[in-house]
């Protein structure tokens, strides 16, 4: 299973004593094209990445709950390339990035935490993909399963789950449905 995020950088992260904001659901924290001042954390809630694309559709690129780092990448730009936008009542601490630059150049151990981060989120992107190229439900959530493996999260979650291999709520709990009955 991809572990989302080290604890060794959620402590690095924390200890940095960012500012807390307390949001309610649909509040931007910024829009494509602002400076880019911090990099957020999630406390609790949830945030969403999101891309407004030609043809006037919206594409939520990262989703991001408890403990993950919003807009990482954001650290090397001047402008954040999407909007975020609080998907439900979030608290998020905001780092500056110039701190958590200055941390980078001068502390191993957070370059090491963070740069580990990173692969960790490359691989997730890329298993991602793998997933949404295949065709059926079946196949998507087998190869979502291997990666954690076979187990699914809470009922809950599942809504989170139909997100991640890209296909409907509906479509997914069928499968399970079928799975359990013994015609998977």
């Amino acid at each position: 299973m991809i572990a989302i995020m080290s604890y060794d950088l959620i402590k690095l992260i924390k200890d940095m004593h960012g500012q807390e904001h307390s949001l309610h659901e649909g509040v931007f924290l910024f829009h494509q094209g602002d400076v880019v001042i911090s990099l957020f954390m999630i406390v609790t809630g949830c945030v969403e990445l999101i891309r407004h694309q030609a043809s006037g559709n919206v594409i939520t690129i990262q989703r991001a709950h408890y403990n993950s780092l919003l807009a990482e990448a954001s650290v090397f730009s001047d402008r954040y390339h999407c909007d975020a936008i609080t998907a439900k009542s979030s608290v998020v601490i905001s780092i500056s990035r110039q701190q958590v630059r200055l941390r980078l150049q001068h502390d191993p151990d957070f370059a090491e935490a963070w740069a580990e981060h990173l692969a960790r989120e490359l691989q997730w992107t890329r298993l991602r993909c793998e997933i949404l190229s295949l065709k059926t439900v079946t196949a998507r959530l087998d190869l979502w399963l291997s990666w954690h493996e076979g187990n699914l999260p809470l009922k809950g979650e599942w809504k989170t789950v139909a997100d991640q291999i890209g296909v409907s709520p509906e479509a997914l709990y069928r499968e399970l449905a079928k799975r359990r009955h013994g015609n998977a």
